[in-house]
């Protein structure tokens, strides 16, 4: 008998050993954390265009889900190939569309299959041909007359950019006779830093938001004809079925708005020389409260 109690002794105890090593496991995450406290939330799909304020939210809301335990990914991409990548559920959300004139016909074309969260950035955004304020040109009609001292060209971003087809569409309407040149944003601000460092006439496509109207001394030229349309107003879009498979991300991304300032000084800690994301980081501690607006 005392070897019998013994060798029960010695089940019970290895028996409580084991439940407490699955209580422990199951208990959790599989990061090894307890479970709620960096739980695993799922992935977002992010694509942004490679536009200073599309990078700028795009990273904030990478770090604030990041946050909160969800896995966000950021894919850059022209505006074609989000709009189709949203559509198939490929890209969650895209933080930047520019409507009604910019992204008109990527809207059409799609919007069966998006969920519109509304309007985020605060002030009317706008677009056109932008020259610096030292130039003697104030309307597209006046620069049919100087084209040549704009070297015949105006100074564009991504071909499938919207601003892009109405550039192409006021060269044409005006008849200026100027090439529009495809590039990239940042091909374009190094050739405006270059054209202004030395007081020469430069016409680039540009847009508001932008940190380049806090940098330089900038117009935009007068469009009689609205070749480049209204003010418009830019839009978070998500996948139709976003909502459900993450209803929480979807609330907070229908909260969010930004003021010009708010939206510039976040820019203005990238153009400053700091990374997406640790400006990102830096501008949530110093907005608490308007972030806090966003996700509670």
């Amino acid at each position: 008998m005392i070897r019998t109690n013994k060798g029960w002794r010695k089940l019970v105890i290895l028996a409580l050993v084991a439940v407490l090593a699955f209580s422990l496991t199951v208990g959790c995450s599989s990061s090894g954390q307890p479970a709620g406290d960096g739980e695993d939330k799922g992935t977002v799909e992010i694509g942004y265009v490679n536009w200073a304020e599309c990078v700028a939210v795009s990273n904030l809301w990478k770090v604030l889900l990041e946050d909160q335990g969800y896995q966000v990914n950021l894919t850059q991409l022209d505006a074609a190939p989000i709009f189709v990548g949203l559509s198939r559920g490929d890209i969650d959300v895209f933080m930047d569309t520019w409507l009604p004139i910019t992204h008109e016909t990527y809207w059409a074309e799609y919007k069966e299959s998006l969920e519109d969260y509304g309007i985020w950035y605060q002030e009317p955004a706008k677009i056109g041909v932008v020259v610096p304020k030292y130039v003697n040109v104030d309307s597209l009609e006046q620069l049919q007359e100087e084209a040549a001292t704009f070297n015949g060209k105006i100074i564009g971003i991504d071909p499938g950019a919207g601003i892009m087809k109405a550039a192409t569409r006021a060269n044409e309407g005006y008849e200026l006779g100027m090439e529009v040149i495809q590039g990239s944003e940042a091909a374009m601000m190094a050739a405006l830093d270059k054209a202004y460092s030395k007081k020469e006439a430069i016409a680039i496509t540009g847009w508001s938001p932008h940190w380049m109207f806090a940098k330089y001394d900038l117009k935009y030229l007068d469009d009689p004809q609205k070749e480049f349309g209204e003010a418009e107003e830019i839009h978070v879009l998500a996948n139709k079925d976003f909502s459900t498979k993450q209803p929480e991300v979807a609330a907070m991304l229908k909260k969010f708005k930004m003021s010009d300032a708010q939206i510039g000084s976040l820019e203005a800690l990238i153009n400053e020389g700091m990374e997406p994301a640790e400006a990102s980081k830096q501008w949530i501690e110093d907005n608490q409260e308007v972030v806090d607006l966003w996700i509670k």
